[in-house]
């Protein structure tokens, strides 16, 4: 994949993202049970087509969740690493899509975890120049006004600083459900089943983390 891509996160609501699964398999859900089920009895090739079936949208999920480019990719690289050595465990339970990303999503979160403990804070993304990009899912809001005006320009970039400074006071739980739910348009159900809680409490996670927002950004 082109790396340049990483650098600009697109929201996509689980619908679209579906879609584009289903566009890519041609026969959508169901063929995912049937390659699970070959990949389960050794058919490498079956295995292969689930990676390059999901391998856009694992990628894409660990970048904006991470927003680190170098932790996007060691994600991706553990998340298939776990499923290529726990598929067998798949009892369909859920669908396969609900599965990968709970992986996924678990993965980015001991990564987060493993930096607030640390206290190390990367840069969010960079471009070829070594800038930090704010093409953040707050920064991506239609605007009318001709493209390359300063001002816009000035005021985005304040802004998607004061959002990620506002962000890192946020527990690495509370960011998590906060971007899936307003980054990946994910509802809460699917939100509480990834990160294998209730809907309930990725609700109460959720209000928090947006309290903690708005005062945050109040008093920027």
């Amino acid at each position: 994949m082109d790396s340049g891509a990483l650098a600009q996160p697109v929201p996509v609501n689980r619908t679209e993202r579906e879609q584009r699964v289903n566009n890519k398999s041609g026969a959508g859900r169901i063929d995912d049970a049937a390659l699970v089920r070959a990949a389960q009895g050794g058919d490498q090739a079956a295995f292969e087509e689930l990676v390059r079936l999901y391998d856009h949208a694992v990628l894409r999920l660990a970048l904006n969740l991470t927003r680190s480019e170098e932790d996007a990719r060691d994600a991706y690289q553990e998340a298939f690493l776990k499923v290529y050595k726990s598929l067998g465990n798949f009892r369909f339970e859920c669908s396969f899509y609900t599965w990968i990303y709970r992986i996924v999503t678990n993965i980015c979160l001991d990564h987060l975890r493993k930096k607030a403990v640390r206290k190390e804070e990367k840069p969010v993304l960079q471009n070829a120049d070594g800038e930090v990009s704010q093409d953040d899912f707050f920064a991506q809001v239609a605007d009318d006004r001709p493209a390359g005006d300063p001002e816009r320009d000035l005021i985005r970039r304040e802004l998607g600083h004061k959002i990620q400074v506002a962000l890192k006071r946020l527990t690495p739980r509370e960011r998590m459900v906060f971007e899936l739910k307003h980054y990946q348009g994910l509802k809460l159900r699917t939100i509480g089943e990834m990160l294998e809680t209730s809907e309930q409490t990725a609700k109460n996670c959720l209000f928090r983390a947006t309290q903690k927002l708005r005062e945050s950004l109040g008093q920027a």
